[in-house]
């Protein structure tokens, strides 16, 4: 029988409490973007109606590992958020501010189907 996740916290000790805080929180920072679809209740098939294209293209992208920045840009907004691209030095973070604004591109070029459109 499933206990309730309250009652098994409420009896972890105040360690073993920060201990599982601190590995959820590091979860949550690095995600796939599958995870992080997931995680934001959405399906392959609803991400691809707000982004309009086929499923199948959300199935594709999630599984590259190299995309345009507006490719990923458009998908991030389409779960809701923002993109942001930042630099990781010894002396701390830069924000990398150069694809403030995008310029999209024909969808061909982007590796997207759009609904409708038809491949040459």
């Amino acid at each position: 029988m499933a206990k309730n996740f309250k009652l098994l916290q409420a009896r972890m000790s105040p360690e073993a409490r920060a201990r599982s805080q601190a590995k959820a929180e590091k979860m949550i920072t690095a995600m796939a973007l599958n995870e992080l679809r997931a995680a934001r209740d959405l399906t392959q098939q609803t991400l691809a109606k707000k982004l309009r294209v086929n499923q199948s293209a959300i199935s594709k992208l999630e599984r590259r590992t190299d995309m345009y920045v507006s490719t990923l840009h458009d998908i991030i907004k389409g779960l809701g958020g923002a993109l942001e691209i930042r630099a990781v030095f010894p002396e701390g973070p830069v924000r990398i501010d150069q694809f403030g604004k995008l310029r999209h591109l024909p969808s061909a070029r982007l590796g997207l189907v759009r609904r409708g459109s038809t491949k040459k």
